[in-house]
């Protein structure tokens, strides 16, 4: 993805927040970096250059802004958009791949060696994996330091940072203070909250506007599992199986963040857990763009007008996803150790569904999950997945869609099964899957039965 930076700097010089995420400004004179809404002194345009991600910025040298906190922004909806390697090596690394399993576990799960892929990503990104792991631990570190009272030393190696010493020095690299200051700042700016519960830590997950939070619930409160997840006023809950443990998460959409209590049994899926719910509620798209396009057919017009800001719903899991999509009941989950609430099991495994009664074909997608052989991850390449999925006879073209859709947060699959509509909708591209959820939601709109499409 190339930067137009005279396009860039005009939307720095109007402060434009729709563009937080998708780029930072750097300004030499000052060794700083910011998002493009900072509301500071906008800089004289010879003195500013642009990076595609934080992290190209801090291998240039410059340091995170302590006003505008760009890395407390939306995600860039081009990991999403783009289907290339650089976009899916960032999907993963945001999910904290290479802290589970390094650099060369990134790359084996994208299927290249380790110096293409580190070519690729300081030619596409302005960095490598692991300047751009270094950023996403970073980030993970300053959450835990502003929203919780753990020790240094906890929240060095929960963020994934092999020693306390280079915890401190990426820190103070990176925000020009030590962890310390980091933390004294943080409760000068905290508003008076209702505190959590022991344990538990509250963070805001920003997105962009408008965002169509009722309709977001609604659409997962229709498919939620009885405590796996739970649907209440203007919240959500559900249970996680994250790397080093099991969790759970409460969600409550407000005007200008998502408030997000999560309960973790291990501080170190916190940057996992986070990546996973922002793909759920699909907070890194740009509805600005997509309301743009398909707000100027006369088809989709009222529907925009009616719901702007349609999120798509991800996944939090891939074979989660599979098995929601492929069978019509499922067995018990485990049971948590400690509930929280009416949140009290966790969604199967494919070992634990595969013991109980299946057709041949549905065996057979099950056994592949439980054996690895059928890996769905948000790694994968949307058409290698798609023909992966289709290969099974259980699978449907429908069902293939919906998968990859949630999963991939693929923007742009057609899953309305209606011959006329979908000519027009070669129009709507690349934002068919938003014009999916429009369509899918309208009363007496067709819908196809996914299991016979």
């Amino acid at each position: 993805m190339l930067l137009d930076p005279e396009r860039a700097y005009r939307s720095v010089a109007a402060r434009d927040a729709r563009f937080d995420g998708c780029f930072v400004f750097a300004v030499r004179t000052t060794g700083i970096y910011c998002r493009p809404s900072c509301p500071a002194v906008t800089p004289k345009r010879r003195n500013v250059e642009f990076h595609l991600t934080a992290a190209a910025a801090q291998t240039a040298g410059f340091r995170a802004c302590r006003r505008c906190l760009p890395d407390a922004v939306p995600g860039s909806p081009e990991w999403n958009l783009r289907a290339d390697l650089a976009a899916r090596a960032m999907r993963l690394i945001t999910d904290g791949v290479v802290e589970r399993d390094g650099v060369p576990g990134l790359a084996t799960r994208l299927g290249y060696s380790e110096r293409h892929l580190a070519r690729v990503l300081t030619t596409e990104l302005g960095a490598g994996p692991l300047a751009l792991a270094r950023a996403h631990r970073a980030h993970a570190a300053r959450l835990l330091i502003e929203t919780t009272e753990l020790t240094f030393a906890d929240v060095a190696f929960a963020a994934g940072f092999a020693s306390v010493r280079q915890f401190n020095d990426t820190i103070r690299a990176v925000f020009a203070v030590n962890p310390t200051q980091l933390r004294a700042e943080a409760r000068r700016r905290r508003r008076a909250e209702v505190p959590a519960r022991p344990g538990a830590i509250n963070l805001r997950l920003p997105f962009r506007l408008p965002f169509d939070a009722a309709g977001l619930l609604e659409t997962l409160a229709a498919q939620a599992i009885p405590g796996v997840e739970q649907a209440e006023p203007g919240r959500f809950g559900r249970t996680l199986r994250l790397p080093h443990g099991p969790a759970t998460v409460w969600l409550a959409p407000g005007p200008a963040h998502v408030a997000c209590t999560l309960n973790l049994t291990d501080l170190r899926d916190l940057g996992s857990a986070v990546s996973r719910v922002r793909r759920l509620l699909d907070l890194d798209a740009d509805p600005s763009a997509v309301d743009e396009l398909l707000g100027a057919d006369p088809l989709l017009a009222p529907l925009v007008a009616a719901a702007p800001g349609v999120r798509v719903p991800g996944s939090v899991d891939g074979a989660e996803t599979v098995l929601r999509t492929l069978l019509p009941a499922l067995p018990p989950g485990e049971p948590l150790a400690t509930p929280d609430g009416p949140l009290t099991t966790l969604f199967p495994t494919p070992a634990a569904v595969l013991a109980t009664e299946l057709s041949a074909p549905e065996r057979e997608v099950v056994a592949a999950l439980a054996a690895g052989s059928l890996d769905v991850h948000l790694g994968r390449e949307t058409d290698e997945l798609t023909a992966e999925l289709l290969s099974y006879p259980a699978i449907t073209p429908a069902m293939a869609a919906e998968i990859v859709t949630r999963v991939l947060g693929a923007p742009d699959v057609w899953r309305v099964p209606d011959p006329a509509l979908t000519a027009r909708a070669r129009a709507w591209r690349p934002w068919r899957s938003y014009a999916t959820a429009h369509l899918l939601r309208t009363p007496g709109a067709e819908k196809a039965d996914r299991r016979t499409a």
